[in-house]
């Protein structure tokens, strides 16, 4: 059901619409829907170039209508008189969705009317809208884009102005408030502060480079994450980066998302083959390359490994959407009666680890599938593998909703959904359930009766793609990540060159440390600052690279056997002697 503020939304499209066409009256108009907090409209401009400049005129000529006090006025129209009317207005897109409208579709019209009668504007919709401008709340035009035509990159380029629009000017302003930190969270603008990844124009987009810090960074959560599962009970493979695709017809992949492959041709024979998107069909692979007995289920592989998918350029976005992405990947072979088991275990490798990245406010989606003719395998089997999914929900007293439609092709799943620092939510880690794949390769173990009998498949990610992770992760910390985790953990800076012995022995001090638990024999990360730089600019250089715990070593420090520790919100004194304790309890 749509609710008062979605109505408001798509109203304020038409409002912004008509804008438009006052200012620039030869604009052909795309569509204008709704949208989370806001709404948008796709328009055709022809010679005019709108910009975010122009965004503040818009949007004084929105108001200017607004308080013209109009009514959402609904009209049916034949299939000839909504043609006839696109023809009249010029509007080539609009005459393009009638043509396209099923015969049996009844054609709707929405137009803005004043009190004296006039049409402020009038558009092609099936609505539904607030039934007077007195109902419109607040609201600002945010930002301007490309959008392609029916996101067909064959058409024509159109310009998108998006907007915002709450029932309140406090919502509003609220949401304002949460953009502009978001901003300054950007995993884009950080990680070249920080000096995390890079991408390169001869390298190609959606192909990013990790610097040592980053490497750093991810080798760290890629290797917490595989430690977790080594102890169990995973045990780690490898398969190569390319494949012929009729590994992927046989596994349903190809049919399904064939065009987002990157192909390779053999020059020796011809022979097609294919980049790996994904790895789940190659480790079936392994598992079927020899005969296998209940006696060794379950088997559980993991491999962290790059895999490629052909996206579209305009998808791409820092490491949130990228062409190259490393997946922690994990995949169970059991029995049927060990699928609660085995997804217990694996709820537990999620929550600890979540846990220890300051994550733990989890949610769980249990992901079905819809009505929709696009998934593998017997409505009976995916409902018995959606109730198995439920049930380990409850069993495993997660926190989660339901929603159709968003299992994978083979199965259903349990999205974890984690909640960042300013509230937004993002999908992270996933467990899904998979009877199609086994059977689609003709997965077998012996059982007990010495019978044939059919795995199960259970998919596991605790990162899903690392790449997109990071970018998670970053904007949630704002980089000043966990000090576990943190790139560079400690900084010494030297007030001059003469405190260079003590120096030393300070970092001998920290060459003792060895932190525990979560990453393993985990050393501490140190640089040394000895420039001839001031001491000011040396800590604002540890400071806009978010080093956590700064280190001040003076001549005064020196004779009293101290150092001066400078952390994000306190600075305290420390001996030296007390140095090595003193970073077991630095969180």
């Amino acid at each position: 059901m749509v609710n008062k503020e979605e109505k408001m939304r798509h109203t304020l499209s038409h409002v912004l619409a008509a804008a438009v066409k006052e200012l620039y009256p030869t604009t052909k108009f795309g569509i204008g829907p709704a949208i989370e907090n806001g709404f948008y409209y796709d328009m055709d401009l022809g010679t005019e170039k709108v910009t975010e400049k122009e965004l503040a005129k818009i949007e004084k000529k929105m108001r200017g209508i607004l308080q013209r006090k109009f009514k959402m006025v609904k009209e049916e129209a034949t299939r000839t008189e909504a043609l006839n009317w696109a023809i009249e207005e010029g509007q080539e897109l609009k005459k393009e969705l009638i043509e396209e409208l099923p015969e049996s579709e009844q054609i709707t019209f929405y137009s803005m009317v004043d009190g004296g009668g006039k049409i402020l504007f009038k558009d092609l919709c099936k609505g539904p809208h607030v039934a007077e401008s007195g109902e419109i709340g607040a609201f600002k035009l945010e930002k301007v884009a490309g959008a392609y035509w029916r996101g067909d990159e064959k058409r024509e380029m159109l310009t998108r102005v998006y907007g915002v629009a709450f029932e309140t000017q406090e919502e509003l302003d609220a949401y304002i408030k949460r953009q502009e930190e978001a901003k300054a969270r950007d995993h884009r603008k950080l990680g070249k502060e920080l000096d995390l990844y890079t991408f390169s124009e001869l390298v190609g987009a959606g192909l990013p480079m990790f610097t040592p810090r980053g490497t750093i960074l991810r080798d760290l959560l890629a290797d917490y994450s595989l430690g977790l599962r080594k102890r169990a009970g995973f045990e780690r493979v490898w398969t190569p980066h390319i494949t012929k695709v009729d590994l992927y017809k046989t596994s349903g992949h190809y049919a399904k998302f064939g065009d987002e492959l990157f192909m390779v041709h053999s020059q020796v024979n011809g022979e097609e083959f294919a980049l790996k998107p994904m790895n789940c069909p190659h480790h079936t692979q392994i598992f079927a390359s020899r005969p296998r007995t209940y006696k060794e289920m379950p088997i559980r592989y993991m491999e962290p490994t790059t895999d490629y998918r052909d996206e579209k350029s305009g998808d791409l976005g820092g490491l949130s959407r990228v062409r190259s992405l490393t997946q922690d990947d994990s995949h169970v072979f059991c029995r049927t009666s060990q699928i609660k088991e085995e997804i217990k275990n694996l709820v537990g490798i999620v929550q600890k680890f979540y846990t220890s990245l300051e994550m733990s406010k989890l949610r769980a989606r249990l992901s079905y599938r819809s009505d929709e003719d696009k998934y593998l395998g017997s409505k009976e089997l995916w409902k018995m593998a959606q109730e198995k999914i439920r049930e380990a929900a409850i069993e495993n007293e997660l926190d989660f909703f339901e929603a159709e439609g968003e299992a994978a092709f083979y199965g259903p799943k349990i999205d974890f959904m984690a909640e960042d620092a300013i509230g937004r939510e993002h999908q992270v880690a996933t467990i899904q359930l998979d009877f199609v794949q086994p059977e689609r390769f003709g997965l077998e173990f012996t059982n007990e009766k010495g019978e044939k009998e059919q795995p199960v498949m259970i998919h596991h990610a605790t990162l899903g793609s690392i790449e997109r992770f990071m970018s998670v992760f970053i904007e949630h910390t704002a980089g000043w990540f966990p000090f576990w985790i943190a790139p560079e953990q400690v900084r010494v800076l030297t007030v001059n060159n003469k405190v260079a012995p003590y120096v030393k022995k300070i970092c001998a001090e920290l060459e003792k440390v060895v932190l525990e638990e979560p990453v393993e024999n985990n050393k501490l990360r140190l640089t040394v600052d000895e420039s001839d730089d001031s001491l000011g600019k040396k800590i604002r250089r540890a400071v806009a690279l978010k080093v956590p715990v700064v280190l001040v070593v003076g001549e005064k420090d020196m004779e009293k056997g101290q150092v001066s520790v400078r952390l994000r919100d306190k600075e305290e004194v420390v001996k030296l002697k007390d140095l090595a304790i003193y970073f077991q309890k630095v969180k």
